[in-house]
């Protein structure tokens, strides 16, 4: 057993030694039309990963219409003139392809994994919904009503399934992330047709658009397809709108109870932050780590483990590409009331602002940032991603090779200084999700 131990740890040594010492090459480069390309070359394996980011979250909508970009990750399915209705889904996964998409804040992705002999389909694919896609009544009746089940699905009918939009909902007041992805209903519905279609011709753009290939690919011969299938793409001529408002700094406390239809309350603590690739936010990442990242973190030891005072808890310093939130939340264990569990999160919170964490805890969560950073480009998806968001939120795909720098230069002192910084009561919101049952008639 021990001998086996030895060779695990060698070898997970190795491998985050070469993670960190193989630096991942790239060529970037843009189209006449404003189209960015990234290209990575990994030919250790016969798959390619093709993907489109374009640079429209939840912030980029009207506050009267909310919900589009989400609406619209469903509607780039519906084909094109060239294309079925229906039938995206079937092409890539025939050619043994997988696909998907995703809505946030700040983006939407679109991405197949393939193999590398269909790259010219991925292409092509992706080529057909930024040129022409449609967008007709039935399309959007559809979708319409995708969108609508799924809200009530994973929202409406769900178990703290509104704790997100609610969370956000108390803590902007100004910022467009004081409403959510999934948007509204009732909004959507309203909707008319051409507001779509101007929608999609103002953000499904080539120069809001990165196209990132990455895999068992000749960069020569992928540059020629690209331009086959993207360069002709006319320029979008509609003025791409990023969100100018700024989010007060908070002088006071938010509380809000909302009662659900739960089992058990839960508690959710959340402290606004600086942006995604500020040095306060790497230091902010890493205190989450300390906190409840993995069995023998604070959290999860003292408040879940010893007190039994929780059934799970988690911290997610929220990346956003505005600033954002630190979120720590954690589920009640029977018997355990809201505020209890209140009282020893925030124990756990303040130890970290009146002392120093020792150095094996700071080395633990060094080892843990660094081996998340490599298995995070373990993939050719993985990589196309990460050179994609670098790209968009920070004008810098290199740092794929460096943002662990970053973190490394984190110390204890920053972690004690964030933590006291923006761990204040008047920084926060505190939502309690409590069982129907315990609301006062």
């Amino acid at each position: 057993m021990k001998r086996k131990l030895i060779l695990f740890f060698f070898l997970t040594g190795f491998v985050l030694l070469n993670g960190q010492s193989n630096k991942i090459e790239f060529t970037q480069y843009k189209l006449d039309n404003g189209m960015n390309v990234i290209l990575h070359q990994d030919n250790t394996t016969p798959i390619v990963a093709v993907s489109v980011l374009y640079h429209v979250g939840s912030k980029n909508e009207d506050p009267q219409r909310t919900g589009f970009a989400h609406f619209f990750e469903h509607l780039m399915f519906e084909g094109s003139p060239n294309i079925k209705r229906g039938e995206y889904f079937k092409i890539v996964e025939a050619a043994g392809g997988q696909l998907n998409a995703n809505t946030s804040f700040d983006r939407t992705y679109y991405f197949e994994n393939l193999p590398s002999n269909q790259l010219e389909l991925g292409l092509y694919m992706e080529s057909e919904r930024m040129l022409h896609l449609k967008i007709d009544s039935v399309g959007v009746e559809t979708q319409r009503k995708v969108v609508k089940e799924e809200r009530k699905q994973s929202l409406d009918n769900r178990p703290y399934g509104t704790l997100i939009e609610k969370l956000f909902g108390n803590a902007y007041k100004v910022h467009p992330y004081r409403w959510t992805p999934i948007g509204s209903a009732q909004y959507i519905d309203q909707a008319k047709l051409d507001e779509f279609i101007n929608f999609y011709k103002k953000y499904y753009v080539p120069q809001n658009a990165t196209l990132t290939i990455a895999g068992d690919i000749d960069p020569a011969k992928t540059k020629e397809l690209v331009k086959k299938y993207f360069g002709d793409i006319p320029k979008g001529s509609m003025e791409i709108v990023r969100p100018k408002e700024v989010e007060p700094v908070k002088t006071a406390e938010v509380r809000d109870t909302v009662y659900d239809n739960v089992q058990l309350p839960l508690v959710l603590l959340a402290y606004h932050m600086p942006a995604q690739g500020t040095s306060d936010y790497y230091a902010l990442s890493m205190l989450g780590t300390l906190l409840t990242g993995g069995e023998s973190s604070r959290i999860t030891k003292e408040v879940k483990d010893k007190q039994q005072k929780a059934l799970m808890v988690q911290s997610i310093p929220f990346p956003l590409e505005d600033p954002g939130l630190f979120i720590a939340l954690a589920l009640c264990n029977m018997g355990v009331k809201a505020g209890d569990l209140e009282k020893a999160l925030e124990n756990e919170i303040q130890k970290v602002k009146n002392e120093l964490i020792t150095e094996t805890e700071f080395q633990k969560i060094k080892n843990q940032v660094e081996t998340d950073f490599v298995t995070r480009n373990s993939t050719v998806q993985g990589i196309g991603e990460s050179l994609a968001d670098y790209f968009v939120y920070f004008g810098d795909a290199n740092l794929i090779n460096t943002e662990l720098q970053r973190y490394m230069k984190v110390t204890r002192e920053d972690i004690k200084r964030v933590a006291n910084k923006y761990f204040t009561n008047e920084n926060r919101v505190v939502l309690y999700y409590l069982p129907k049952a315990m609301e006062k008639k």
